[in-house]
C-alpha cells in the first residue's frame, strides 16, 4: 500500500516505477496548497447564518476537538434489522472502523499537526477524536471558522463545505464539531407557567404553554390507562436517556418517588464530550431531564436509568447517541430521546452520521425512542416538515395526544393540537430525506413534498397535551408538563417492561408492530389534526398506528421474539424433512 502524502509531492506507486531507469526525488519538494486536490466532504454543506451579527474571525491559536467518523469495515444489511441481531463482539469483529480508513485518517492528523485525542473511543464508535488549534483545523479541512452572536450568545461557525485530501475520499463520512451552534431543542411543554417564555427558540427551551384547566395525571396513571401490565417490573433493565443540557438533583428524585410510593430509581450520569449534569433552576432544561427521567422510571419500576450528558452541538447529540449505543458497561436496552429540530436545521452529513449510529443500535437489539416534535406539521419551519432524529427510519418515533380518563378507563384520545392558541401541537408528516421504509408499504404514507423521502412519521403516540400532561418535581417545584417529550420516556418505560417481562430486548420493533394484525395492540387515535394532516383509521402523521395497549403489546413482542427463537430440533426435522422430499 502505498503511503498517504497530503500536503507533499504525490505518491509513485511501485507499478509506475521503471526499474531499469535511476528515480530521480529531490531531497526536499515545495508543499503544494491544501486547496489543490481537494474534494467536497459529501453533505458537509452549512447554509449562511442570515440573522447573526458580530461576525470576526475565531481567534486562531484555540484549541477545539472535532469527531472523524469513518466507514466501516463492512457495511450493515439494514434489510434484515429487526429480522437479525448482533452480539457486541460479533459486531466489533464484523462493522467496527475499517483499519486502513484509521490510518488514513492519523497520517492526514499528523500532516497538519492535529493530534489524535486521548478520549477517542474504541474502533466500534468508528470516531476518532482530533484536537488543534483553530489556525490548523482551518488549514486540515479547508474552512473558514468565524465567531459569531446569534439570539446574544457567541458561538463558532463554519459555512459552506468541508473539503477533504482526496486519498480521504470515502474513508472519512462525516467531520463534526467545527461548528459549536446549538443544534437542537427538547419537546417539553410546562403548564400554566412563564417558564422558559421569553427563551423559547433562542436557547433550545420550549415554549411555556398556557394556564389552562388541570387535569394531569402521574406517569403511574398514565401507564394504567394505557394497561402497563400491573405489578410488572423492570428490575435488570437499564434505560438511557440523551441530554443535551440542564441536570437533575438527586433530592427531587428521592422525594418525588416516594410521593409515588416507589422507591427512587438508581441513576447514573455518563459524561460525554465533557458535558455534565448541571442542574441549574425550572427556567432551564432541568425540565427536560426531570420529566424523562421521571416518567420512564415511574412506569418501569426497578430499572436502572443512565442519563447521558452532552453538549447541544450536532457532535455532541452524536457522540451521546455512539456512547450510549455501544456502553458495555451500563448496556441499555433502550434509549429515550426527547430533542430534535427540523430535518432542514441538519447538514446531510449529520443526520447521515446519527441515523447510522441508530441502525448500530438496531443491529445490536437495542430500541431508540424518540420524541417526534411540539409545533405540528411544519415543526416551526416553513411548510411542512418532520424533526429529526424522529425521522429517522431506524428510531421509534413518538407523537402526542390529549388523553382524558377515569377510574382506569380512557373515555376520550384525540390528537394533541392547540395551535389555535400558539400553544403547540404534535409532530408528524413525512421526510423530505429518508426513504419510505419497507415495513410502512403499507401504511398509505401520503407523498413527500419533494422528489426524494418518504418515511412517515410518527410510528406511535402517547399523552403528550399539556392540559392533560404529566405532575413531575422540578428543582423543588411541582410542575405538570406535556409535549412529545413526555411520550419518548413513556414509550421506553413500556419497552422495559416488555424487555424484562419476555426475556429478551424487543431490539428494532418496527416490522412487528406494522405487520398484519398488530393493530388490536394500539388504540387506534382517529379524531383531530396536527395542521396539514388528520387522524384517521390506521396509521396516519399525526399520531402514527395509536397509542399503547401495554399488556397487548408486550404479548405480540413475546410472541414475535419466540417465533424468531425456533427449537434446534424444530429446525432438524425441516432439514430432515426436505431431504425426504428430495430423496423422492
Amino acid at each position: 500500500m502505498v503511503a498517504p502524502n497530503f500536503v507533499g509531492r504525490p505518491a509513485i506507486p511501485n507499478n509506475f516505477i521503471d526499474s531499469e531507469k535511476p528515480v530521480m526525488v529531490p531531497k526536499k519538494s515545495a508543499p503544494r496548497p491544501s486547496s489543490q486536490n481537494r474534494v467536497v466532504l459529501p453533505g458537509s454543506e452549512k447554509a449562511p447564518i442570515a440573522r447573526a451579527t458580530g461576525e470576526k474571525p475565531a481567534p486562531p491559536g484555540s484549541l477545539i476537538t472535532v469527531s472523524v467518523l469513518v466507514r466501516r469495515k463492512n457495511p450493515l444489511n439494514t434489510k434484515r434489522l429487526g429480522k437479525d441481531r448482533l452480539t457486541r463482539t460479533q459486531y466489533r469483529a464484523q462493522h467496527a472502523a475499517d483499519p486502513a480508513a484509521i490510518k488514513l485518517v492519523r497520517a492526514f492528523a499528523k500532516e497538519f499537526g492535529l493530534t489524535v485525542d486521548k478520549a477517542t473511543p474504541k474502533p466500534e464508535r468508528r470516531m476518532i477524536m482530533l484536537t488543534g488549534t483553530v489556525a490548523a483545523m482551518q488549514k486540515a479541512f479547508d474552512v473558514t471558522l468565524m465567531q459569531k452572536i446569534l439570539d446574544g450568545n457567541t458561538y463558532r461557525v463554519r459555512e459552506g463545505s468541508i473539503r477533504l485530501p482526496a486519498e480521504l475520499a470515502g474513508a472519512v463520512e462525516a467531520i463534526l464539531g467545527l461548528d459549536n451552534r446549538p443544534q437542537a431543542t427538547p419537546h417539553f411543554r410546562v403548564l400554566g407557567s412563564q417558564i422558559n417564555a421569553n427563551t423559547a427558540g433562542t436557547e433550545g427551551f420550549a415554549r411555556a404553554h398556557a394556564s389552562a384547566a388541570n387535569s394531569s395525571f402521574t406517569p403511574i396513571q398514565v401507564a394504567q390507562l394505557y394497561q402497563f401490565s400491573q405489578g410488572a417490573t423492570a428490575a435488570g433493565q437499564t434505560i438511557g436517556i440523551i441530554e443535551l443540557g440542564g441536570g437533575y438533583r438527586t433530592a427531587d428524585l428521592t422525594a418525588y418517588f416516594k410521593a409515588l410510593g416507589q422507591k427512587a430509581p438508581q441513576v447514573t450520569a455518563v459524561s460525554v464530550d465533557k458535558g455534565k449534569n448541571s442542574p441549574s433552576n425550572a427556567n432551564g432544561a432541568d425540565g427536560e431531564v426531570m420529566l424523562d427521567i421521571e416518567v420512564s422510571a415511574a412506569v418501569a419500576p426497578g430499572a436502572k436509568i443512565v442519563v447521558y450528558f452532552a453538549p447541544n452541538t450536532d457532535q455532541g447529540f452524536i457522540d451521546a447517541i455512539g456512547s450510549a449505543v455501544h456502553d458495555a458497561t451500563n448496556n441499555p436496552s433502550v434509549i429515550s430521546i426527547s430533542w430534535g429540530g427540523p430535518e432542514s436545521s441538519w447538514t446531510t452529513q449529520a443526520m447521515n452520521a446519527l441515523d447510522a449510529a441508530c441502525q448500530s443500535a438496531a443491529a445490536l437489539g437495542i430500541t431508540i425512542t424518540v420524541a417526534a416534535g411540539d409545533n405540528g406539521s411544519t415543526d416551526g419551519a416553513t411548510g411542512n416538515n418532520v424533526d429529526f432524529p424522529a425521522s429517522s427510519p431506524h428510531v421509534l418515533a413518538c407523537g402526542g395526544t390529549k388523553l382524558t380518563g377515569s377510574g382506569g378507563t380512557i373515555a376520550s384520545e384525540v390528537v394533541w393540537n392547540e395551535q389555535a392558541s400558539n400553544e403547540g401541537a404534535t409532530g408528524g408528516g413525512v421526510s423530505n430525506v429518508f426513504a419510505l421504509p419497507v415495513w410502512q408499504a403499507n401504511a398509505k404514507v401520503p407523498a413527500p413534498a419533494g422528489s426524494t423521502g418518504g418515511r412517515g412519521v410518527p410510528d406511535v403516540c402517547g399523552d403528550a397535551d399539556p392540559t392533560t400532561g404529566y405532575q413531575v418535581r422540578v428543582d423543588g417545584q411541582s410542575l405538570v408538563i406535556g409535549g412529545t417529550s413526555a411520550v419518548a420516556p413513556l414509550w421506553a418505560g413500556l419497552i422495559a417492561l416488555n424487555n424484562q417481562t419476555n426475556g429478551k430486548s424487543a431490539g428494532f420493533i418496527q416490522p412487528q408492530i406494522y405487520a398484519a394484525g398488530a393493530a388490536s395492540a394500539f388504540n387506534d387515535i382517529v379524531s383531530g389534526n396536527n395542521g396539514a394532516f388528520s387522524a384517521g383509521p390506521g396509521w396516519d402523521a399525526c399520531t402514527g398506528l395509536g397509542s399503547p395497549i401495554g399488556s397487548k403489546l408486550i404479548t405480540l413482542l413475546g410472541a414475535s421474539a419466540a417465533k424468531k427463537k425456533k427449537p434446534k430440533n424444530a429446525v432438524r426435522m425441516r432439514a430432515a424433512k426436505k431431504k425426504r422430499v428430495a430423496r423422492r
